[in-house]
């Protein structure tokens, strides 16, 4: 994973913000966190086989923990943070995350390069085929 520096561009009409260095064109859906409230955690949420782009709207810290084993995760995992800002952040399929917005109002764009249904079907087809093993 790695972060990847936006910028942007004030006048008096306002502010563009804007990351010219993101390529999506493997991005197949997006979806918008806003949490209620900066007490509020989104964590341990995984993803097995799906990658991830992470684009703020104000800030957050976003943990990251390489799970070695999804069925049974050791517990003691090295834990990543990063704080995005301005940037955005390129998680790799393979990892767990824990979100956590540190400004009120903060929102959180989230790409996927895969459909739903697509990670539904897979993650059942995985599941399946381990039970068989």
């Amino acid at each position: 994973m790695h972060t990847v520096s936006g910028g942007f561009h004030k006048d008096e009409r306002g502010v563009v913000f804007f990351n010219n260095s993101l390529d999506f064109a493997l991005a197949k859906r997006m979806y918008i966190i806003e949490n209620k409230d900066i007490n509020t955690f989104r964590a341990w949420q995984g993803y097995k086989i799906e990658n991830g782009w992470f684009v703020a709207q104000g800030t957050f810290e976003i943990k990251l923990v390489k799970i070695d084993d999804f069925e049974n995760p050791s517990f003691d995992l090295e834990i990543q943070s990063f704080i995005i800002n301005g940037n955005s952040l390129f998680v790799e399929k393979g990892y767990a995350s824990s979100i956590h917005a540190l400004e009120s109002n903060s929102k959180l764009i989230v790409f996927s390069d895969y459909q739903l249904p697509e990670v539904k079907t897979i993650i059942n087809l995985i599941l399946k085929n381990e039970k068989h093993k």
